[in-house]
């Protein structure tokens, strides 16, 4: 059974200053990145915030385990890479990528425009949809916007979840942004909240959403578009110039999907499908 517990996943943003500052370390350190050079046995340092169930988390003896844990050691195996994983805040996980704590992330980051003038990403290997969540019996009309007027929503500071709701009913709704999406959750159930907007596993893990004993009902359909805020799916990041090291991993991605094994891993744990349209 997947532990109930959860944390941030919100954008990681630079300001142009960062970027600059980022850019120039990037074109001047010493090439002794383990990333420049993919070779068999090649040490490689993945960065993972946790926990995130069930993308990832620990078990009871502190150990890593999930499906992105899962995933990312089966693609070092066949990329014969020598992977280890490194645990960072989200909030830090692409400035750590580009100060060399490490080597690529493999994290549920979603590919969206500004990330990709930051990191190089590999193509998407998953993607979950975002659900709105209101307490049951809650009368939540999402196609009459002057229903909603005056009502509150909680999202996850700096996500796209965030996006969303800020530019499609910011000028409607009542926007509370939290550092974590475990808050979002504590206040939706606090009843300090009319709405959340959140990742559809951590509603399904932090609300019981679903389950015949829940107090909380999903509102609409799952969203995943458009793609202009949600991205094209979840990637593994790496620095701009490691292109062999994004490659190794395509290719390893390739063959879990090629046979079979993207699919086996994904249902045992999740009900849904979570491959992105480029895979199907």
């Amino acid at each position: 059974m997947t532990p109930r517990f959860f944390t941030a996943r919100g954008m990681a943003c630079l300001t142009l200053s960062a970027v600059a500052l980022f850019t120039a370390q990037l074109f001047t350190a010493p090439t002794a990145s383990a990333a420049t050079q993919t070779e068999a046995g090649q040490h490689v340092r993945i960065a993972v915030d946790v926990p995130y169930p069930p993308f990832e988390y620990r078990n009871a003896a502190g150990e890593l385990e999930g499906f992105e844990i899962d995933l990312g050691n089966i693609l070092c195996q066949r990329a014969k890479l020598d992977c280890e994983w490194v645990v960072q805040g989200w909030d830090g996980i692409i400035p750590g990528l580009l100060a060399r704590k490490y080597d690529a992330i493999m994290s549920s980051m979603r590919i969206t425009p500004a990330r990709e003038r930051q990191v190089r990403f590999t193509r998407p290997y998953a993607m979950s949809p975002k659900v709105w969540v209101a307490r049951r019996g809650a009368t939540i009309d999402l196609d009459d916007p002057a229903s909603l007027k005056g009502l509150s929503v909680g999202v996850q500071r700096g996500t796209t979840q965030d996006s969303y709701i800020t530019q499609r009913y910011g000028d409607v709704l009542n926007v509370q942004r939290y550092a974590t999406a475990a808050d979002v959750a504590l206040d939706l159930e606090a009843q300090r909240l009319d709405l959340a907007f959140l990742n559809y596993p951590v509603a399904l893990d932090a609300l019981a959403l679903g389950k015949p004993d829940s107090q909380f009902v999903q509102v609409g359909p799952r969203i995943d578009r458009p793609e202009s805020i949600f991205g094209r799916g979840n990637a593994i990041a790496v620095r701009p110039r490691d292109k062999a090291l994004a490659a190794a991993f395509d290719q390893a991605l390739d063959s879990v999907y090629a046979d079979g094994t993207f699919v086996e891993l994904m249902h045992q744990y999740f009900d849904y499908d979570l491959r992105p349209p480029s895979r199907k």
